[in-house]
């Protein structure tokens, strides 16, 4: 993307908030506050050095609300410096499966089986960046519950594989690669708007 787009690509934050999946052995999360920290630390670095446009790729919906009270973080830094309001600075998030298309394209390869967790266009990715990851697991009840999230115990109780509303043994590599193709697309469409606003 940074080719096309010709922006600086900066190093991906490979663990997020998910505290919620502490219950899975082997998990890791970071605390809401740490990943806020981590995510004004990145901006004012780079703020810095002259950029003003912060465009955030999102996989976990777990960061969500996390980075949302970043950006709120990161505008008070600003707004209440001593001069005032710095330089215009922005930030913005975009999940990646709310890119424009994704939700129709989920509902052509997947129909009610998308679900939100585990879900089967997750695991396609996957499977197309990694094909030598793919598997085949018979799951239990073929679409999984849906319900709320609460502490990692709860999640685990009520979503023992792991699985949201979702039954990702539909998922295969070819629908990986017309998802990150559309993903993608949108993504470089949305930026250019985003960087010349």
């Amino acid at each position: 993307m940074g080719e096309k787009t010709e922006a600086l690509v900066a190093p991906t934050i490979s663990v997020g908030m998910a505290q919620h999946h502490m219950a899975f052995t082997g998990s890791m999360t970071l605390r809401p506050s740490t990943l806020i920290a981590v995510m004004r630390d990145w901006v004012a670095s780079l703020a810095r050095h002259g950029f003003r446009r912060f465009y955030f790729i999102n996989g976990h919906g777990g960061n969500v609300a996390t980075a949302q009270a970043a950006f709120s973080e990161i505008y008070a830094d600003t707004s209440l410096a001593p001069a005032g309001n710095g330089p215009e600075l922005k930030c913005r998030l975009r999940n990646w499966w709310q890119a424009d298309g994704f939700a129709s394209l989920s509902r052509e390869l997947y129909g009610s089986a998308e679900g939100s967790h585990a879900t089967p266009s997750e695991v396609s990715v996957t499977y197309f960046g990694y094909p030598e990851a793919i598997k085949h697991v018979a799951m239990t009840p073929k679409i999984a519950p849906n319900g709320p999230i609460y502490d990692a115990e709860d999640y685990r109780r009520r979503f023992p594989d792991g699985r949201i509303g979702s039954d990702p043994s539909q998922a295969n590599a070819e629908a990986g690669a017309r998802i990150v193709g559309a993903a993608v697309k949108a993504v470089i469409g949305e930026f250019a708007t985003f960087a010349a606003s």
